[in-house]
């Protein structure tokens, strides 16, 4: 396997492993037999977001739901990478559909802080994913910034960081 790849890879596992961070201490963190992401993320459409209160466990709820995504997805990178060196398009589909996973969270999280930072990650994952080469453009900071950024908003809605 190619070395830059392999570390392009371990960049992108560790920016979704920098989100993963956002879960609560019971996150289910196996990959076998855990909900599609599609279905984490359907979750937090229905959290109330009326009062502070409300809003601040809705963003819990938004990072629990993004955690698990983000453990499915990094699941998935580890596994194109044992069975052999990533190709762009595996890069693209990643990164794509960690964009797809932010966005569907964002839209569910109003004016929230954590969902600016989803959008914010979103964006950077979905820059990287139309990039010719999603590999070399998930490799240039922006996106693990973003990550760290959703990091710290998830702690600041009281979501505990598991480390």
């Amino acid at each position: 396997m190619n070395h830059s790849r392999i570390a392009s890879a371990l960049v992108i596992l560790a920016a979704a492993t920098a989100l993963t961070a956002c879960g609560d201490g019971d996150a289910a963190t196996t990959a076998g037999s855990t909900p599609s992401a599609t279905t984490a993320a359907a979750s937090p459409s229905a959290a109330p977001a009326s009062s502070a209160a409300a809003g601040s466990t809705a963003d819990k709820e938004l990072c629990t739901s993004f955690s698990k995504a983000a453990d499915e997805m990094k699941a998935e990178l580890v596994k194109i990478a044992t069975a052999g060196e990533p190709t762009a398009a595996d890069f693209k589909k990643i990164l794509a559909d960690l964009e797809k996973e932010t966005a569907a969270l964002a839209s569910a999280g109003g004016d929230s802080k954590v969902a600016a930072a989803l959008k914010s990650f979103g964006a950077e994952a979905g820059k990287a994913a139309a990039a010719a080469d999603p590999e070399s453009a998930a490799d240039n900071g922006a996106l693990e910034k973003a990550g760290t950024e959703l990091t710290a908003a998830c702690k600041a809605a009281g979501a505990s960081v598991n480390f």
